[in-house]
């Protein structure tokens, strides 16, 4: 080739890889993309607290917004777009049916994951902790992004100050290093500056136990800005061991829309999730397609021209499905009324899907793990019986069914 050409051409093939997203998640790449002045994606992936809740702007108060100041303060030349993926009251297990429509679609360059708390600090429940590290290695696999796991507690954790009893973080810890991510330990920190005297745990709870306020969201903030500097400075390269260190049950799943159903049993019908909420982190029109509503009333026109809701029969709702786990994923409304669910023709529970609703008197999630450890190897029965009051509108709002292990499939009943 001509020398002349050789040197241009080697210029546009190096621009072109600058642009190109790192090819293993490292958090060295991350920086130097940053510095590059590139377009980058951060995602915010977790419950309450990571949405903001008890902040005074969750928008401008939480960890994510001083996290984003001083991604933004760090690397002046880029162009950050941050996505707030954050449901109050959930934790991992629903959290990986909603990893590809709420994290993997917004192409993450950087991944903020949360759930240690909602997941239950001081349980070592092995299924959530199969469902956690599944979101840790597909944010690393499916993603290339590197990964930041944040510990974050409830007033309580760090009141009694004993982390010896927390098994959810040490299985996160663990999980960290089999993963080579980096951990924003927002519950160590915040006992150290308690037990220190340098900051009032009433100054970062001042409302409830719950959720802190903005002085404990800059604390949390700290703590997963820690963890990122570190990964940055010590180049650390996020990597999957070939094998999990938990079931790898979570790894295959479908979240099945049942709007896609040709055919609706008697009662039930296609529609929308609420545009209001009790929350904006449970607002419910930003994280479900749509919806299918069971009802006990419908509007009729009555002979004077004027509309009215009279009673209608409502059918339950029957599916085939294969692998582990199931539950179900859909809107509580302060009309939502009970359901049993039935496994193979038994009887698992009765529901209430107004129970967040009416304690919240607005629009919320519903979420619901129906059963665990299946056999997976055999087709297995759903079915959703109405449990609605005759005397008053009730309703049940479902967008998906969930199913993950074995097949992980869903498919209707055929009638006969």
């Amino acid at each position: 080739m001509n020398r002349k050409f050789l040197f241009p051409l080697l210029t546009i093939l190096l621009l072109a890889r600058a642009t190109l997203p790192a090819a293993s998640p490292s958090f060295a790449d991350f920086d130097l993309r940053a510095k590059a002045g590139e377009q980058l994606s951060v995602v915010f992936f977790g419950a309450s607290l990571t949405w903001g809740a008890n902040a005074t702007d969750p928008n401008l108060t939480s960890y994510r917004a001083e996290i984003g100041r001083r991604l933004e303060a760090t690397y002046p030349k880029a162009h950050f777009h941050f996505w707030d993926s954050a449901i109050g009251g959930t934790g991992s297990q629903l959290g990986v049916f909603r990893f590809d429509r709420d994290v993997l679609s917004h192409q993450p360059d950087l991944v903020f994951l949360d759930f240690s708390a909602n997941d239950d600090i001081y349980s070592d429940n092995t299924e959530t902790l199969a469902s956690y590290e599944s979101l840790v290695r597909r944010a690393i696999v499916d993603t290339h992004a590197p990964v930041v796991q944040v510990i974050f507690p409830f007033k309580w954790n760090v009141v009694s100050a004993d982390l010896e009893k927390m098994k959810r973080r040490d299985g996160h810890l663990a999980i960290a290093g089999a993963y080579q991510t980096v951990v924003g330990d927002a519950i160590a920190l915040a006992i150290d500056r308690v037990k220190s005297g340098a900051t009032p745990i009433e100054a970062l709870w001042p409302y409830d136990g719950v959720h802190p306020g903005n002085g404990g969201y800059v604390l949390f903030a700290d703590a997963a800005w820690h963890a990122f500097e570190d990964g940055v400075q010590r180049g650390v390269v996020c990597a999957a061991p070939a094998k999990m260190l938990n079931a790898d049950t979570y790894l295959r799943q479908t979240r099945f829309h049942l709007a896609s159903l040709r055919d609706l049993p008697t009662g039930w019908r296609r529609g929308a999730p609420n545009l209001t909420s009790a929350y904006f982190d449970m607002l419910m029109s930003r994280w479900l397609d749509d919806e299918v509503i069971a009802s006990n009333r419908v509007a009729k026109t009555g002979a004077d021209g004027k509309k009215e809701l009279v009673p209608q029969e409502t059918a339950p709702l029957k599916l085939k499905f294969r692998g582990s786990t199931l539950l179900l994923f859909g809107e509580g409304t302060t009309k939502s009324g009970k359901y049993r669910a039935y496994i193979d023709g038994k009887l698992v529970k009765e529901f209430d899907a107004a129970s967040i609703a009416a304690r919240s008197n607005g629009n919320t999630h519903h979420w619901q793990v129906i059963s665990e450890n299946l056999d997976v190897s055999v087709d297995h029965t759903l079915e959703i019986e109405l449990v609605f009051a005759a005397d008053t509108e009730q309703e049940l709002r479902i967008e998906s069914i969930c199913v993950a292990g074995g097949d992980a499939r869903v498919l209707p009943i055929q009638a006969p």
